[in-house]
């Protein structure tokens, strides 16, 4: 195997594509002493840039609330150019929606962290996450939709 035929992988650049930081009960939301109960969501993405480029999103969205009151809102999408050459099709997948956001994780969570530190909060430590975990189960998801589709006659 050439080395023009070696399979490869590189970060091309990381950088934040989105960042949203809201409290909307300010200041009042200040003087409240009870804890707010933080929901997080996270969401990837991946968009072809060109033959072997490719952008993957992670978005983190944390939100906190006292009933019915958002504390704070904050959302970040946090990206990265990966420049992927000579890797069989069906390794990209897991490539993209694996390693790819493990990548970005990091960066993500210190963002969040950094930034509700920053609206005069306690910082928010995202738990590590399990892509591989996440990517499976939205196989399963598609594949028992599928299965459940009614089948067409030609």
């Amino acid at each position: 195997m050439t080395e023009q035929e070696a399979p490869s992988f590189a970060i091309e650049k990381l950088y934040i594509k989105d960042l949203s930081l809201e409290v909307p009960n300010a200041p009042a939301i200040f003087l409240e002493r009870d804890n707010p109960e933080v929901a997080i969501q996270l969401q990837s993405a991946v968009q072809a840039l060109a033959e072997d480029a490719y952008e993957v999103t992670l978005t983190v969205t944390v939100t906190a609330k006292l009933g019915e009151k958002t504390v704070f809102l904050v959302e970040v999408g946090q990206a990265g150019i990966f420049r992927i050459k000579n890797v069989p099709a069906e390794n990209m997948p897991p490539l993209l929606s694996i390693a790819c956001p493990n990548i970005l994780f990091p960066y993500a969570r210190e963002v969040v962290s950094e930034s509700t530190t920053r609206a005069g909060f306690a910082p928010v430590v995202l738990q590590p996450v399990n892509f591989e975990a996440l990517f499976a189960a939205r196989l399963q998801q598609e594949q028992e939709a599928a299965a459940a589709a009614p089948a067409t006659i030609q």
